[in-house]
């Protein structure tokens, strides 16, 4: 074979770029639908979404470059087009009826036995069963395999053209796969919101300050009717086949649950509840599980529908008005419905929160009478806008507080019982005042150490490790010391009786004693932990320590005012208003005053010398993994006595990383960054040189 180096005088083929540029465009048009059915049916991508981006804009660029080569069923097709002034009118070719419905097992077992009659057979029925999505349903018209037409039921026999809108979700294909489709089929199914758009969905809205959708099926209901495509585009929609309309004849399999896979086949999803069952007994079994699992499934459903799986014996049975005679939806207990606010009152949280809680005109909603509702904070009621003497719709799903979602609006008209709901200035337990901080949406008890309702949480704060450490007062006994009536405020702690105590549940002599022991020696402790002990909102342990050092005494520190409170490290406005609310209040105080006479007492603070004249002045420093010479708290109040600020996390800033043993992710970003590490005796090297 021979080689020439000099470019041959035959003419060459010329490069035609349109058919390159097609051939590019039909790749990334299969690969864009592959990767789309794999995310949107299958729930098993394979690609990042970065990489389908990046697939999606070539698409995109080269259907801009070359607009005679864009089709209708491009993926390019789904992001949303121009507004539409209005949506056009659809006769359906096959009516889409309604189905008839079912409340409880017996009226389940007449409908069966009704079958029976029609049919003039004993003959044991096979269902197709699957569960009734709480969406929109819609009609979807495919010609030669192309999606040409999406319509809404509206009354069954004329819907709206929502095509446009329609095109945006990924679970619709715009071309079936395969190539086993007949000339004509009309595909019917469910448009729904998952849960998890849904909380998204609302989440984003009150965050731009909008208003927030009901529930899933009208979030669903409004993204479709968009006339902006590019708003529905934006909201993740699903689609879910159920069943066929018009279909070119002699194309579909004899059952119905065969006629779902072959639509699987096809490209569309099905519901993965979806299952055959035969006889009235299995069906009904299918029911009770799926109702005991409706909380815990990733959509919104309302029922079980169960249809005759052979359509043979469907063309038998027929239709009656409005529903086919071979289809029934056994609905679950309703989740939301109308009542009448009678009125409110406030409870007080174990934190202080104070909570508004509807009186309802009892009502039947999700299996039980509810009687009470949540109204959560101030935010929802004004979000709400709701008033006592409204009516207004209560939803309960599963075991969740039932709620108030919604207030009826025409139900106001001539209602001249209507208040306003206006929060307490004063704690309904205890009669402190009530705040409410600036930025949050919950009023709550300023009353920590007297409040009845925060006593539980109060007290176990207080004996907490990092507070008073009272060591074998744990949260269980702390329950049986309030619940016996034993202990109704801190200073009872240290009157405690071995014999009454040791009388309580898994406890003894021997125990009721080391626990008053331990009461009796956590009476010598520290100016920061007592602080921090008392509950304070907003002050933890390092803004305790803080004020210990800056204020010297409890007395100087009662008396500061918002403004001397500012100038301590850590204390911004919220934190100095929480403090002096808390000391102003006289219950407080006489608490504060009863536990000094119980013996609490602290060694005297000395002033902290310049930060000049402190060895580790500004040092940032991180302890991490364990410390067997000395606790970890120990370690960070003698680096903070050595004027050192104790961090949690590793940055830029750090100066010092204190590694123990089983140190983690924090040593390695510590020598990822170049910053100085000691192990324990390093520290305590530090220590001895500077103390």
């Amino acid at each position: 074979m021979t080689l020439s180096l000099f470019p041959s005088d035959a003419p060459e083929e010329p490069i035609n770029i349109t058919d390159t540029v097609s051939q590019e465009i039909a790749e990334l048009r299969q690969q864009l639908n592959e990767h789309s059915h794999k995310y949107y049916v299958l729930d098993a991508p394979s690609i990042p979404d970065a990489e389908y981006d990046r697939l999606l804009r070539r698409l995109q660029q080269l259907e801009e470059e070359n607009p005679e080569l864009i089709t209708s069923d491009s993926p390019s097709q789904r992001v949303g087009a121009a507004p539409l002034s209005a949506f056009n009118q659809v006769q359906h070719v096959i009516p889409m009826l309604s189905l008839d419905n079912a409340f409880n097992d017996d009226e389940f077992a007449a409908f069966d036995q009704r079958l029976k009659d029609r049919l003039k057979s004993d003959a044991v029925i096979e269902f197709a069963c699957e569960p009734k999505l709480d969406g929109i349903a819609l009609s979807l018209r495919y010609e030669n395999g192309l999606l040409v037409q999406a319509a809404t039921r509206g009354d069954g026999q004329t819907g709206e053209d929502i095509t446009q809108n329609v095109k945006t979700i990924g679970s619709v294909p715009l071309k079936l796969k395969g190539d086993d489709w007949p000339p004509v089929l009309e595909v019917r199914g469910e448009v729904y919101m998952p849960k998890k758009s849904f909380e998204a969905l609302n989440q984003a809205a009150l965050a731009a300050g909008e208003k927030v959708f009901v529930n899933p099926r009208n979030a669903a209901a409004g993204s479709l009717r968009q006339l902006d495509s590019r708003i529905t585009a934006k909201r993740r929609l699903e689609f879910c086949a159920y069943s066929v309309g018009d279909v070119t004849e002699g194309y579909l399999p004899g059952k119905h649950g065969e006629i779902l896979t072959k639509l699987s086949e096809l490209g569309f999803r099905l519901n993965p509840e979806l299952k055959v069952v035969t006889g009235v007994a299995a069906c009904l079994e299918y029911y009770q599980d799926l109702g005991a699992r409706r909380d815990q499934l990733p959509f919104e459903i309302d029922g079980i529908v169960f249809k005759v799986n052979d359509l043979a014996m469907q063309q038998t049975l027929g239709f009656v008005s409005r529903a086919p005679r071979w289809a029934i939806a056994y609905k679950f207990p309703a989740q939301e419905e109308m009542t009448l606010l009678k009125e409110v009152e406030f409870q007080v949280g174990r934190t202080g929160a104070i909570t508004p809680v509807a009186r309802l005109e009892p009502v039947y909603v999700g299996g039980v009478t509810v009687s009470n509702a949540t109204l959560h904070n101030a935010d929802e009621i004004e979000r709400l806008g709701v008033m006592v003497g409204d009516t207004v719709v209560i939803r309960r799903a599963g075991d969740v507080i039932p709620q108030i979602v919604s207030v009826v609006m025409e139900k106001r008209e001539g209602n001249r019982e209507l208040r306003e709901i206006v929060f307490p200035d004063r704690c309904p337990v205890c009669d402190s005042e009530t705040e409410r901080a600036e930025g949050e949406a919950v009023v709550r008890c300023s009353g920590g150490l007297v409040c009845g309702a925060q006593r539980k949480e109060g007290i176990k704060h207080f004996a907490s490790r990092k507070a008073m450490d009272v060591d074998g007062l744990g949260d269980k006994l702390v329950e049986q010391l309030v619940d016996q009536q034993l202990v109704q405020s801190l200073p009872d702690l240290f009157h405690l009786e071995v014999d009454k105590v040791a009388a309580l549940e898994r406890m003894g002599p021997k125990s009721a004693q080391n626990l008053v022991d331990a009461l009796e020696k956590s009476k010598q402790t520290t100016l920061p932990r007592f602080i921090y002990s008392l509950g304070i909102r907003e002050v933890g342990e390092v803004t305790a320590s803080q004020l210990a050092k800056h204020f010297l005494t409890l007395d100087k520190l009662l008396e500061a005012s918002e403004e001397e409170l500012l100038e301590v490290s850590d204390v911004g406005p919220i934190v100095a208003h929480h403090i002096v609310t808390f000391f102003r209040q006289e219950h407080n105080l006489e608490t504060l005053n009863a536990l000094l006479a119980e013996g609490i007492q602290w060694p005297e603070i000395e002033a902290a010398p310049a930060a000049e004249e402190q060895a580790l002045a500004d040092k940032v420093i991180v302890l991490t993994g364990t410390l067997s010479a000395m606790g970890r708290s120990d370690a960070k109040a003698r680096l903070e006595a050595l004027g050192a600020k104790v961090t949690g996390s590793v940055s830029k800033k750090t100066d010092l990383v204190i590694a123990g043993e089983a140190a983690g992710s924090k040593r390695a970003k510590a020598e990822q960054l170049g910053i100085e590490i000691l192990d324990e005796q390093g520290l305590l090297d530090l220590l001895a040189m500077h103390e």
